[in-house]
This record gives C-alpha cells, sequence and structure tokens, in this order.
C-alpha cells in the first residue's frame, strides 16, 4: 500500500526532451516508474530512453491514456503546460519553482475544478520507495517501510528519509508538496491520504517558516482528533526556527511576516494538537521509535 501513486501508474514527462527532463527520465525509468510517453513541442516523433516522444499532450493521451503529468517546464511556460495537462485528464506534479503566484492561483483553481491532484509548485515529487516515483529525488536515501513522510523542503527530506533509513525506519510513502507560497496538494491532504493508508504507522511532518500550511494541519488534527481516531502517531520538525523575522529564506515560501509563519507559531500550534515536535532533524527516528513501540 502506498498513496497516490503505485507501480502501475502511468505517467507523462512534460518537457522530457530537456535536460533536466531526460535526465530524470532515465532514473525515473531505471527504479521502476511506468513512464508511457513524453511531451515536447516540436519533437514529436523522437524518442528518449525508447519513450516515445509527442507534440502535443492531447495527442499523448489518446495513445496511452496516462494518469499523472510530472513538468519540467520553464516558469514561462508552466501554466500553459500544466493547464493542457489538466485539461487532458491528468493529474500533475510541477518541479518548477518560482511560477508566478497569480498563475499558480488560476492553475490551482482548475485543478480543483476537473477534480485532479496538483503537486508543488517547486515540489521535488513523490516517492514510494522500491517501487516507483515520480519526481527528483535521489532515490538511494530512502527504503521501504510504514513511515510517511509529508516535507515542505526538498532537500530536508532526503536528508531525514536517510536519517530514518539509518535507523532501520523505512517509509511507505514520502511526497514533497513544494516550498512556494501557494501550493496545491497540502499538508492537510495528505494527512487524510495517509490516514486511510493500512502500511503507514507514524507519519513525520517536515515544516519550515513561511505561510501558514502547518497551522492549518495542526488546526486540522486538533478539531478532528486525527491521531486518537486513526492511532497514527504524527512527529513534526520545523526549519528555519533562527530565522529572523522579515527575511526571505531559500524559497518562496519561506518569508516571515510579523508574528506568523514564524517556527515558534507552528511549533506552538502543533504541539496544542498534541503533535510530538523535535528540536532536531536528528531527534526525529527516535521520536518515531519511541511513538511507535513505546505508547
Amino acid at each position: 500500500m502506498s498513496i497516490l501513486i503505485n507501480k502501475n501508474t502511468k505517467v507523462l514527462i512534460q518537457g522530457i526532451t530537456g535536460h533536466h527532463g531526460a535526465l530524470h527520465t532515465k532514473i525515473m525509468k531505471a527504479y521502476g516508474t511506468n513512464i508511457v510517453a513524453g511531451v515536447t513541442p516540436g519533437k514529436g516523433g523522437t524518442k528518449i530512453e525508447n519513450i516515445p516522444v509527442y507534440n502535443t499532450v492531447k495527442e499523448t493521451q489518446k495513445q496511452h491514456n496516462a494518469e499523472w503529468s510530472i513538468l519540467f517546464v520553464p516558469r514561462e511556460h508552466a501554466k500553459e503546460a500544466t493547464l493542457e495537462a489538466l485539461h487532458n485528464n491528468l493529474h500533475i506534479i510541477i518541479i518548477t519553482e518560482h511560477i508566478p503566484i497569480h498563475e499558480v492561483i488560476a492553475i490551482k483553481a482548475e485543478a480543483k475544478r476537473k477534480n485532479k491532484i496538483m503537486i508543488g509548485p517547486n515540489s521535488p515529487g513523490i516517492i514510494n520507495p522500491e517501487e516507483t516515483k515520480i519526481g527528483i529525488m535521489p532515490h538511494q536515501f530512502f527504503t521501504k517501510g510504514n513511515v510517511g513522510v509529508i516535507s515542505r523542503s526538498g532537500t530536508l527530506t532526503y536528508e531525514i528519509a536517510n536519517h530514518l533509513t539509518e535507523n532501520k525506519l523505512g517509509q511507505s510513502t514520502v511526497l514533497g508538496i513544494g516550498g512556494d507560497s501557494i501550493n496545491g496538494y497540502t499538508f492537510i491532504d495528505a494527512l487524510q491520504a495517509f490516514a486511510e493508508d493500512k502500511e503507514t504507522k507514524a507519519i513525520v511532518i517536515i515544516g519550515e517558516i513561511g505561510g501558514t500550511a502547518e497551522e492549518d494541519a495542526a488546526a486540522y488534527i486538533k478539531v478532528t482528533n486525527y491521531q486518537k481516531k486513526y492511532q497514527k502517531p504524527i512527529i513534526a520538525y520545523i526549519a528555519g526556527q533562527s530565522a529572523p523575522a522579515g527575511k526571505q529564506m531559500g524559497h518562496a515560501g519561506a518569508l516571515i511576516q510579523g508574528n506568523k509563519g514564524t517556527a515558534a507559531s507552528k511549533i506552538k500550534a502543533l504541539q496544542d494538537a498534541h503533535v510530538k515536535v523535535v528540536k532536531s532533524q536528528f531527534e526525529i527516528a527516535n521520536a518515531v521509535k519511541n511513538k511507535l513501540y513505546n505508547s
């Protein structure tokens, strides 16, 4: 079991012939991802890694009926490409970062209208270790198990997954929701999905300063009494605890405004929801073990 994808999920690559698209297509295919086709306008009729390339998503879907598209598309073309995917019945993972906010809002609204999942922008993707991945995560850090991971940070996702792996805590699904200021799939969406996944026994939230995604998740956990209802412990780590107010740290979503979006406000909200919050990423594995085996 896992959330959102499995080894049979049919994947389309938009921007497959670009440097990053071609590189990660090769890596994903070698990992076992079921990539059925790619799209690059003007490159139709060619192949990448023996995968057929088409000029349009519509043309591709007539032949392959993919379920997910991952986009390696420059930000100036991202809105057009994502809408093309959504209009052709695809869930989307947007690797591209710094897409203008008004365009992200439009993409998110269309995804909702089409009842499709939008992950990102600025997402490293999703991986079910030792099964499949749609994204750019370095898979050598991940191993199959029963810990679900939801993260806003790309690099920390890999580091913490490796920390869990080294402590013999495999992962069911690891999902990067993206670090830009507006995203599609949220912590709450992932918590709801993990709640229904029988394989997942514990959940790790990797948050960071900026925005209110973590506070929103805490409110959801508190109001729904999530942990008691589903009996799945949640451990959280908030990056950027020493960041000064008013500074944008790293990427577009990591902006503190007054008392909103601070590490302290997120930690307090999560603790008020009875989530175990650790001070260091290197405390996560022990916290997971304590919750799983000593509760």
